[in-house]
């Protein structure tokens, strides 16, 4: 971010959040009967390291557990069905504080509770329209940061627009009206329970080819099956006594890697008073919270026309704050005074991980995950003056061509977890670092040569302390569902007993594939990278039905982990390559920045070129393409079948951008700040988003499309697949949309996300003819 504007980091704040008290959760303390395949992920020890609160989905829901690491006695604090996104339990062990999504949309908000799951209450993003995410805790437990994101006033005489798409449920589902949206209802179609609606059921009338609204009832959660999507009459509603997806919020099916929790990656500002649409600014602001209430919140940094703002550490004096703001793909790490909310020093940070650093216990040294002038991210420590003032930078750890994904600290602050990205997979160290400050430049001295740890599986996820020289890992693989290890001091490491083993991935009889690495090289030379999954019973040589497959962000990278809907698709006989194009994080600064402006042109063509290597190494047939993708991938996968309409014979786009000019109209504001950073500013770079949309090319769409998208997508809005499922109607194309109910941008309930990924293998499989 420009030097002058580094003091706007403090301005003018709305009033500080309230403690909002909620009825104790202590009442239910049984396990109740697990799903067998659930997943554990984002866990966070107590101050012995002997108990852990984690998330877990083993009721079909992500919610707040806790358990000993070595017993499997573990109790469910939080039995609400909002899904729980983060988890920190405070250094004094007095609370566990953590962050959920209000009917799984998009605006959180941040709760604690005691360890016996008493004294539950609201600590931030309680008043309509904010939006609440976690930050540390301070060293002695006694508060808690949060950020909280607040959308701009609305104008004089203007209504403001409503935070989720909410519409009222009924009691019964009603006949649906397919008269002009869909044709005929297959023979033997009847009224279907479920958590979804497909477009042209008793839903979302305004979407049909004339684009006249009709108001209509909706149908208690059903499915709507329209247009040969399912065989008719084969539906079941989801008991929950199957497998679930252990998948981490931020994730679609099992991809726990994408976990941000932040809503907002970023904000573009270039100076103006108001938002990239010209409207007014929001505003984020940070505070520290007391939850017994005992003193009054401390504001500790805010700024307009941020999209991120994440208090990240808060030195043992109190007299620093470590506060992470800036665009996506140029973070910053900021130190604040707290007495005044000067800004002491600004140093850039890598994207990914949220949790960027520490102070050391003095207060001297700022320990920081960094890309600071570097391809890859780095520990480098910064020597800090009386005032927070940067006096030198050194480098403690680094490794050629692999970036330090995730940084964490022991009890004592001498010794630090460091996990390697080392292309797609996991690398980690411990490291004792030194006790002296940085010298002014080079490499520090007075580090222990780092010590390796073994991993059992090939993804860390997350890395938190316990106890003295212990740590808590989140580990993820490509043939188990998510889980939780304990490391004890002597560097072992065991699977907690209430993580899901691995033989129970997935129902016994077809074990998962474990992916082998790709690096195609795009038309200009660009080395790309991804997995490719072959499915079983496949004879060598014989070239398969292949979907590929594109993930979000644009900045997140494929993992060799298990994903359920990979899973799915195998098994309907159609291989996967899921491929990192240009803008993926994990290859360097200079590929995440490739796709930027004018190179979002040649990402959509490295979507072409990786199905291209796929067929010329043999291992997919030229005629049984599909493209499908999720959040920027539903992006992609539009964009590649308005511009290589003849290479794929149809799409499933999910939760997808269609058209840059209504993305920014009806986006949250704090999304619209960091979309106008990656994409393009919506008023200076119009055109180039307009020839950018595949909405504007909607006319060389050739193929049957299926849209998916969550009711309650704030960052995407619902209407974003809506225009497009209408545009290929209306020019005579098969295209549903399929919605899934009480979903935001990610989905999180097990039986959603077990429609969705049968919906949509159903669709594939129907078209690629597998």
């Amino acid at each position: 971010m420009a030097a002058d504007t580094r003091d706007q980091l403090t301005g003018v704040t709305s009033a500080a959040p309230v403690t909002v008290p909620l009825a104790d959760a202590a009442g239910l303390r049984d396990t109740p009967q697990p799903l067998i395949a659930h997943g554990c992920w984002y866990p966070s020890a107590d101050p012995t390291g002997e108990q852990v609160a984690f998330i877990c989905d083993r009721t079909g829901v992500p919610q707040l557990w806790t358990g000993p690491v070595d017993g499997s006695e573990i109790h469910l604090l939080d039995a609400d069905p909002d899904p729980v996104t983060e988890v920190a339990w405070s250094p004094d062990g007095r609370w566990i504080a953590y962050t959920v999504a209000p009917g799984g949309g998009e605006l959180t908000r941040v709760l604690c509770v005691r360890p016996d799951g008493t004294g539950r209450r609201i600590v931030a993003g309680a008043d309509s329209g904010t939006s609440a995410y976690l930050g540390c805790w301070t060293r002695d437990g006694s508060a808690v940061a949060v950020t909280v994101a607040e959308p701009p006033p609305s104008p004089p005489g203007h209504t403001a627009r409503p935070a989720a798409r909410q519409t009222a449920r009924q009691d019964t589902a009603a006949a649906p009206d397919h008269e002009v949206v869909f044709a005929d209802l297959p023979a033997g179609w009847a009224d279907r329970d479920g958590p979804a609606t497909l477009l042209g059921g008793a839903r979302r009338g305004d979407v049909g080819p004339s684009g006249t609204p009709r108001d209509r009832p909706r149908p208690a959660a059903g499915l709507t099956d329209a247009g040969g999507l399912g065989a008719p009459g084969t539906f079941t509603p989801v008991s929950g006594d199957g497998a679930a997806d252990g998948m981490p919020s931020g994730a679609i099916d099992g991809a726990p890697w994408h976990v941000n929790g932040e809503g907002a990656p970023a904000c573009l500002d270039d100076g103006s008073a108001g938002g990239p649409d010209g409207g007014a600014r929001d505003r984020l602001t940070a505070y520290l919270v007391d939850p017994d209430g005992l003193r009054s919140p401390v504001l500790v940094a805010a700024e307009s026309g941020a999209a991120t703002l994440r208090v990240c550490d808060v030195s043992q004096d109190e007299r620093f704050a470590l506060v992470r703001r800036g665009p996506r793909g140029r973070r910053e790490a900021v130190v604040v005074r707290t007495a005044d909310l000067v800004t002491g020093s600004v140093l850039r940070v890598g994207d990914g991980d949220p949790w960027i650093g520490r102070f050391s216990p003095d207060g001297r040294t700022l320990w920081l995950r960094s890309d600071h002038e570097r391809r890859f991210a780095a520990l480098l420590a910064a020597g800090l003056d009386e005032d927070g003032g940067r006096l030198g930078l050194s480098v403690l750890a680094e490794r050629e061509e692999s970036d330090l994904e995730l940084l964490a600290f022991a009890e004592d602050g001498r010794t630090a977890a460091l996990a390697w990205n080392v292309q797609g997979a996991s690398e980690l160290q411990t490291l004792g670092l030194p006790a002296g400050g940085p010298a002014p430049s080079g490499a520090a001295t007075g580090t222990t040569p780092p010590r390796d740890v073994p991993l059992p599986h090939e993804v860390v996820t997350r890395i938190t302390r316990a106890g003295p020289g212990g740590m808590v890992l989140a580990v993820a693989g490509s043939q188990r569902r998510p889980g939780v290890w304990w490391v004890s001091s002597r560097a072992l490491t065991a699977r907690t007993p209430w993580s899901s083993r691995d033989e129970d991935a997935v129902p016994p009889g077809r074990p998962p594939v474990r992916p082998v690495p790709l690096r195609p090289v795009a038309r200009d030379g660009l080395h790309l990278g991804g997995w490719y999954y072959r499915a079983p019973g496949r004879a060598a040589g014989r070239p398969a039905p292949c979907v590929i497959h594109l993930h979000g962000g644009p900045e997140e990278q494929e993992r060799p982990v298990f994903d359920p809907l990979y899973h799915e698709l195998l098994g309907r006989g159609l291989d996967v390559f899921a491929p990192d194009v240009r803008g993926s994080s994990g290859w360097g600064r200079e590929f995440v920045d490739a796709d930027l402006g004018t190179g979002r042109f040649a990402a959509i063509d490295d979507v072409a070129d990786c199905a291209a290597h796929a067929v010329l190494t043999g291992r997919a047939d030229p005629t049984r393409l599909a493209v499908m993708g999720r959040s920027y991938g539903g992006y992609l996968t539009l964009a590649s079948l308005v511009w290589h309409p003849e290479l794929f014979r149809t799409g499933v786009a999910v939760c997808g951008m269609s058209d840059f000019a209504t993305f920014f109209a009806e986006t949250e504001p704090w999304i619209a700040e960091s979309a106008a950073h990656k994409y393009g500013h919506p008023v200076r770079d119009r055109e180039l988003l307009r020839s950018l949309s595949p909405m504007s090319r909607v006319d060389a769409l050739r193929v049957p499309l299926l849209a998916v998208h969550g009711e309650h997508d704030t960052n995407v809005p619902p209407g974003e697949s809506e225009q497009m499922v209408r545009a290929a109607r209306e020019r005579g194309l098969q295209a549903e949309l399929l919605t899934l109910l009480d979903e935001g941008h990610d989905f999180r309930r097990a039986d959603n996300r077990r429609l969705f990924r049968r919906t949509a293998a159903d669709w594939m499989e129907r078209h690629l003819g597998a």
